[in-house]
């Protein structure tokens, strides 16, 4: 715990330095800041701040404390901070599951299939569509589909505020899209298969795990 407590105290004062150069950086009201030095120092601020909340959640963990605390903190459920924190061992192998996302565009091209299949561009859409799923997602299925969603929340009015979140589940990537309709939100989920093809399309509650 000492050395992880040492780890926690010299990561904190490298963000308070980063964080320190970024207001550095805005200048003042008469020296317009440099712009691009403005984004590389936010990125940077962003990186080392996401090590340090893993860090200390997983200090969190250590001590004792849950899931569902650290979700309640987090506004998320237990399970979506374990997905997102959590070291799960491969019940394959025994070994560590390995969790980097490697599409870098999965959030960009999940967008991109969910407005396709929203709007009815299904050609499109298909494209995308492993064999499996070419197979199953018939245009019966997503009318289907999408009356069932019109019956519980209305129409569709637009992508909700939020980013896109991204994960590694197993062998897919994961992307939950917050949508908003006219009587409340949903989330459309998109998983890609290691070809980086969709291996499976849904809308769901926005609270589904």
């Amino acid at each position: 715990m000492a050395d992880s407590s040492q780890s926690l105290a010299a990561l904190s004062a490298q963000l308070a330095e980063r964080a320190a150069a970024l207001a550095a950086s805005v200048g003042g009201p008469l020296t317009p800041p440099a712009y691009l030095e403005l984004v590389r120092s936010s990125d940077s601020v962003k990186t080392m701040a996401d090590q340090l909340l893993k860090l200390c959640v997983q200090q969190s963990r250590d001590a004792g404390h849950t899931w569902q605390e650290i979700g309640d903190l987090l506004g998320v459920t237990r399970q979506a901070a374990f997905q997102r924190f959590g070291k799960p061992i491969d019940p394959r192998t025994g070994a560590p599951m390995d969790k980097t996302v490697r599409m870098t565009d999965a959030a960009e091209r999940a967008v991109e299939i969910v407005t396709a299949v929203l709007e009815d561009r299904m050609a499109e859409a298909r494209r995308s569509f492993n064999a499996q799923v070419l197979e199953a997602f018939t245009d019966e299925v997503r009318g289907s589909g999408l009356a069932t969603v019109t019956g519980l929340v209305g129409a569709f009015e637009g992508f909700a505020e939020g980013e896109p979140f991204v994960r590694r589940i197993g062998d897919h990537t994961v992307v939950d899209i917050p949508l908003h309709y006219e009587a409340g939100d949903m989330k459309a989920r998109v998983a890609f298969d290691t070809d980086e093809k969709v291996a499976g399309i849904f809308i769901l509650a926005p609270d589904t795990p």
